[in-house]
């Protein structure tokens, strides 16, 4: 006949089990406290469904990052001038940029609303400024 044994808990044996039975109470307090929430979103704004988001918002974490950037870009910002002065001539990048705006409108007889990028290279000793005009258009004028 044989002998059954009882089972000898061994202290991690009832480690183990006190720590899956704190899981089991823990886990089934978090959906009660989550279902508590629900409750009150639910009540602050009827007719939306719990979690539902509103069409065309951003998330509140991405309006706070947002606002992080415009304070350090303001901060950064500075107002910047550079004046040209050769020859008894002086010139601003804006009288620079207006020049080759108007070589784009009436010597290549192109739409000004077309104009989107220029880049400038004066050249003061030969009077001249060569201009790149959306990184396709190549050439130059005299000052």
């Amino acid at each position: 006949m044989a002998e059954t044994k009882k089972p000898v808990d061994k202290p991690e044996d009832s480690k183990a089990a006190d720590t899956k039975t704190t899981t089991a109470t823990t886990s089934e307090a978090a959906p009660a406290a989550e279902e508590a929430k629900t409750e009150v979103k639910e009540r602050k704004k009827p007719g939306r469904k719990p979690g539902a988001k509103k069409p065309g918002r951003k998330p509140a974490a991405a309006k706070k990052e947002t606002a992080a950037k415009t304070t350090t870009t303001r901060k950064t910002a500075v107002k910047e001038s550079v004046h040209l002065e050769f020859a008894g001539k002086s010139y601003t990048t804006e009288d620079l940029v207006k020049i080759a705006k108007d070589v784009w409108k009436y010597d290549l007889k192109k739409k000004v609303g077309d104009f989107k990028s220029v880049e400038l290279y004066v050249k003061p000793e030969e009077s001249v400024v060569y201009y790149v005009i959306n990184g396709e258009e190549k050439g130059q004028f005299n000052i």
